[in-house]
């Protein structure tokens, strides 16, 4: 292919070049002008359009179907068209800080795709096909407007990570507690009031956040999490923990540090005796719940 650089580079110098083509071909009218700016990052065809400002996405884009890993992140997109199921190659695609109030369902043509970055746009809604994309490893719909999920990503048994946080969902929705293969769901800074019993499906979830919510008590069931290193519930409405707590051996401390793994939960209007306890640390806890 015309222009197409060959070798292996950095990732920033793969990150320069995007920079250094902005100012030299701000409109990229052709393919061949798009094609000269993609690079083989460890074995994959990558091509950066980030921080250009564009309100729309050059029609020549589509040609480039030989693209694996596309970074779109941070323009002014409002849509995507329905021409990205062309690209389906692709196995990272970075749409996150633009404008977006809605995702193609063509995205579902997708099958190689195990990484989407969508976080920080207007999404109110996700599409069903995005279930197709049975694939995906690594999802993020943080920062957005959304209430829900469509029940068709549960198909999406690989994958590994979920952020869902800040938007506006009120429940967990269904399809999440099917996702068996989770170690990290990020659900912060919702509108969450409880946690199903149907938590405890999510048997390898190493990490749970759902701090800066509305919930009020956690379910027995969570104590089911064995693997768990963090669980972070601080600042939420909850007033007392299960006995069954004293199970979640992994967590290892009560944590302060928002990075901190183990157990954040000191920012709750917790009941005595068991704020008391906690003044001892994670292991006085645990020592209290095994004689209730």
């Amino acid at each position: 292919m015309g222009g197409t650089q060959s070798r292996n580079v950095t990732d920033e110098e793969a990150m320069t070049s995007g920079r250094k083509s902005a100012g030299q071909d701000e409109n990229l009218p052709t393919v061949e002008r798009i094609r000269k700016h993609t690079v083989t990052h460890f074995g994959f065809r990558v091509l950066i359009l980030a921080r250009r400002g564009m309100l729309e996405l050059p029609e020549e884009l589509w040609e480039l179907t030989e693209l694996q890993k596309l970074n779109l992140s941070l323009n002014l997109l409002r849509s995507v068209p329905s021409s990205l199921g062309v690209l389906q190659n692709l196995v990272v695609l970075n749409l996150w800080g633009n404008q977006l109030t809605s995702l193609p369902p063509e995205i579902g043509r997708l099958r190689n795709l195990k990484v989407l970055f969508a976080y920080r746009n207007h999404l109110s809604n996700v599409p069903e096909e995005l279930g197709c994309c049975t694939k995906l490893e690594v999802l993020s719909l943080a920062n957005n407007q959304l209430t829900g999920l469509p029940a068709s990503l549960s198909a999406l048994s690989g994958l590994k990570k979920l952020n869902l946080s800040h938007n506006q969902i009120t429940h967990i929705p269904g399809c999440v507690y099917t996702l068996k293969n989770l170690v990290f769901l990020q659900l912060a800074c919702n509108k969450l009031e409880n946690i199903a019993d149907q938590i405890q499906a999510l048997v390898d979830l190493k990490i749970l956040i759902v701090e800066g919510n509305c919930i009020h008590s956690l379910p027995k069931m969570i104590c089911c999490l064995t693997k768990l290193e963090l669980l972070n519930v601080d600042f939420n409405d909850i007033q007392n923990v299960p006995a069954e707590m004293h199970r979640l051996r992994g967590l290892e401390r009560l944590a302060c540090h928002p990075l901190d793994k183990g157990l954040h939960i000191i920012h709750n209007p917790l009941l005595k005796p068991i704020k008391d306890v906690l003044e001892g640390g994670l292991q006085a806890l645990y020592n209290y719940l095994k004689l209730t």
